[in-house]
């Protein structure tokens, strides 16, 4: 049933309304996919040690909901819409809680918007901070399931992650838009010679430290810098600084707070990527990331041996989505 409201004095009707009847008919669905994914998942992440993996993936046009699982406690979201009410989120996020006998205290909801300009990451929601360890294998990490829209350690990068700690070993490794540091500790314990760490966050700088810290890897071979990645990039060419080893997964958009300048990934990657290029060694290797979803590459031009589509790769089982980000490898 459509429900009517007023807009500029005009009577419209908005249409696809989520009834109580409606969303009782979602929470039944919802419970019996995560009940069916927990168990084809749970066995198998609990032996491999990953205590972090999704299992609700919007999987169907009409629920749009994500659920997380992250050690015993759940992340439920939904990407807004007019059509459901205030009372939607909650209500799904129980018919989780129950499906996979959670308690609610241990139960952590978000609302997400669509094309919104200024990365997600950077938006505070809360001041609880709770930190709490989590295990990706033989590596660990602090996530905070109640003060940011994003917890601080992107699972679906799991799998990347273990190609740059394969790739790592005597290397010297840079991070850019580094986030808390996941990548930096899976190729400090990969083996890398020296790895660098930037983001502007100076909240993601010390969580990055953190997380070095909680893997015992922390030590005068690995630099922390607070920076704009591209001012970063700039420094350490003038300076003479190279590497064998980069990861680049910057935001879709942000604005540089001190010049007021804009970054928009469609419009400004292959500028970034040609000033990362600048600063690594021959033979060496770029990972390119992005997760915005209407990404259009435009590497013509770069001066580079081989740029492998990594995309499928890199993707985990659990994330049915399998556009949540774009990877490509660059050999320089």
């Amino acid at each position: 049933m459509d429900r009517p409201y007023n807009e500029n004095a005009g009577e419209r009707k908005l249409k696809g309304v989520v009834t109580p009847e409606r969303e009782a008919y979602h929470a039944q669905i919802l419970t019996n996919s995560l009940k069916k994914w927990y168990k084809h998942f749970a066995k198998r992440y609990r032996k491999a040690g990953i205590e972090c993996f999704r299992l609700y993936d919007w999987d169907t046009a009409e629920i749009r909901i994500i659920v997380d699982w992250y050690a015993g406690h759940l992340v439920v979201s939904e990407y807004e819409r007019l059509q459901t009410g205030p009372e939607y989120l909650p209500r799904m996020a129980e018919a989780a809680a129950l499906a996979l006998n959670v308690p609610m205290e241990n139960v952590h909801i978000r609302k997400r918007h669509t094309n919104v300009k200024e990365g997600p990451r950077y938006t505070k929601i809360a001041s609880e901070a709770k930190l709490m360890e989590v295990r990706e294998g033989d590596l660990k990490f602090l996530v905070n399931l109640t003060d940011y829209l994003d917890t601080g350690l992107y699972s679906d990068h799991r799998v990347t992650r273990g190609i740059i700690r394969k790739m790592a070993e005597g290397k010297d490794f840079l991070n850019l838009f580094a986030y808390t540091g996941a990548f930096t500790c899976a190729a400090a314990l990969g083996g890398a010679r020296s790895t660098v760490t930037v983001d502007r966050s100076k909240t993601y700088i010390n969580w990055a430290m953190d997380n070095l810290k909680l893997n015992g890897l922390w030590n005068d071979k690995h630099r922390l810098i607070q920076s704009d990645a591209l001012r970063y990039l700039d420094r350490a060419y003038r300076d003479g600084k190279s590497f064998d080893l980069v990861f680049v997964d910057p935001p879709s958009f942000f604005t540089e707070k001190l010049t007021d300048t804009g970054f928009d990934i469609n419009r400004d990657h292959p500028q970034l990527i040609k000033m990362a290029l600048r600063i690594i060694k021959p033979g060496g290797d770029l990972f390119f990331s992005t997760n915005h979803q209407g990404f259009v590459p435009r590497f013509d031009g770069l001066k580079v041996k081989e740029i492998i589509p990594l995309t499928p790769r890199t993707i985990p089982e659990d994330y049915k989505n399998r556009s949540i980000h774009q990877c490509w490898q660059i050999k320089v």
